[in-house]
């Protein structure tokens, strides 16, 4: 069941890093989530970095990139995505191979790697799960990234 989104408890993220990977394919859907994913974190005071990729694929790459960044060291990495399941396995394969990386990701950085690269069977799902300001995971993927920046940080000096 698609559960509502619940308003950010936390009073500030000031100090964080957040970077947010998103993916310009299904933009509609994508864009609605980065709008409210930067709205999240900026209204948290924390500081956001956004990179635009191409498509999913790409965003793995980009948030290892990120992870390994010495000088603008980040506290999370938001990443944000749709794929549209067609008539092939394509969609599955792509969404996998994504999961996987991003989940390596974090295991090997020591790094919170917020997914948020949502497998989705039709464009209505898309609409509530973007669009409907109500449940957007955008918001949802922001909140995370500012609870585990701030969980890592008591576990990781």
């Amino acid at each position: 069941m698609l559960k509502k989104t619940v308003k950010n408890n936390f009073k500030t993220a000031a100090g964080y890093r957040i970077a947010i990977v998103a993916s310009r394919y299904n933009s509609r859907y994508v864009n609605s989530m980065l709008r409210a994913a930067k709205g999240e974190l900026s209204k948290s005071k924390a500081s956001v970095e956004v990179v635009r990729v191409p498509g999913a694929f790409e965003i793995p790459a980009v948030a290892s990139a990120l992870a390994l960044r010495l000088d603008k060291p980040v506290d999370a990495i938001v990443c944000l995505g749709v794929i549209l399941r067609g008539e092939t396995a394509h969609a599955e394969h792509i969404g996998k191979a994504v999961t996987n990386a991003l989940m390596q990701l974090q295991v090997d950085h020591v790094l919170p790697v917020i997914h948020e690269v949502l497998l989705l069977e039709s464009m209505e799902q898309a609409r509530k799960r973007c669009l409907d300001e109500s449940r957007n995971r955008g918001l949802e993927a922001a909140q995370t990234a500012i609870e585990m920046a701030r969980v890592m940080s008591k576990l990781v000096t």
